[in-house]
């Protein structure tokens, strides 16, 4: 209940502003990172693959991968800037120490930061949304409900990889976490391929995934296929996401603070 206490979202917004001050100094490059790897995605498995199956469950496969990538690019954000671009502040830089040297507690530090993640979330799933656009591949007004489904799932996997970063010794150590957990995930929950092409043992970790259920409901929504499983996933990923929030400021400030 202390470490609570210690949050106000006053200051973990200007922890937040001070990131956003940084990247926009940058900002070209980030936003060609954001675009290229999902793009190529798009057009290598869309284009490339996709001339070979024609349809995937009744879908033009560009147009069923699209969804996929929208989410998986906002995922790859989120999860970068809360393990690499977190420890290099954290341990490296020690901004962390400085800005808690501050009336800014620790606590609100790491706050800071997970929502940090959330927006690089929601901003390369935004630009990726555009790309998906200017294809022709969303349809449905229904769509825009994939910018909620980029917010929670940038919390989840904000919050997730801060937790990991807060047991990572060196950045190798992040290596693990991205080749055993992000990369597989990546691959095994629906975005290319339906589940139930996969052998059971598969399906059955896939359906662990929380990028599998964020896809489910972002191909529906693009579909514009409405139904209450939507609203479930978006509270369901919503409820983890806030138990590892707390998970991760207590995990990162049980670090710092010895």
């Amino acid at each position: 209940m202390t470490m609570i206490k210690t949050l106000t979202l006053r200051f973990a917004l200007k922890v937040w502003q001070r990131n956003f001050d940084v990247w926009r100094k940058s900002l070209g490059v980030s936003l060609i990172g954001s675009l290229g790897e999902p793009v190529l995605y798009l057009l290598g498995m869309g284009f490339g693959l996709g001339s070979y199956l024609g349809t995937m469950d009744g879908t033009p496969y560009l147009q069923y991968i699209a969804p996929g990538l929208i989410l998986s690019s906002g995922m790859y954000a989120a999860t970068y800037e809360c393990t690499y671009g977190a420890f290099l502040r954290m341990i490296h830089l020690k901004t962390y120490d400085a800005i808690s040297s501050t009336p800014v507690s620790l606590e609100e530090v790491i706050a800071g930061d997970i929502f940090w993640g959330m927006t690089k979330c929601l901003i390369s799933g935004s630009i990726m949304f555009l790309a998906c656009l200017t294809f022709g591949l969303i349809h449905s007004g229904w769509a825009v409900g994939l910018f909620p489904l980029l917010l929670i799932g940038g919390f989840l996997f904000s919050s997730l990889a801060m937790w990991i970063t807060s047991k990572a010794k060196t950045f190798e150590w992040f290596n693990y976490y991205l080749e055993l957990f992000i990369t597989p995930m990546f691959f095994f929950s629906g975005i290319f391929f339906p589940l139930d092409h996969f052998p059971k043992t598969v399906q059955t970790f896939a359906r662990v995934f929380p990028l599998t259920h964020l896809v489910r409901s972002a191909r529906d929504l693009i579909q514009g296929k409405i139904h209450p499983g939507i609203l479930f996933t978006f509270f369901f990923i919503l409820s983890i996401s806030l138990a590892l929030f707390f998970i991760a400021i207590r995990g990162v400030a049980k670090r710092l603070i010895k």
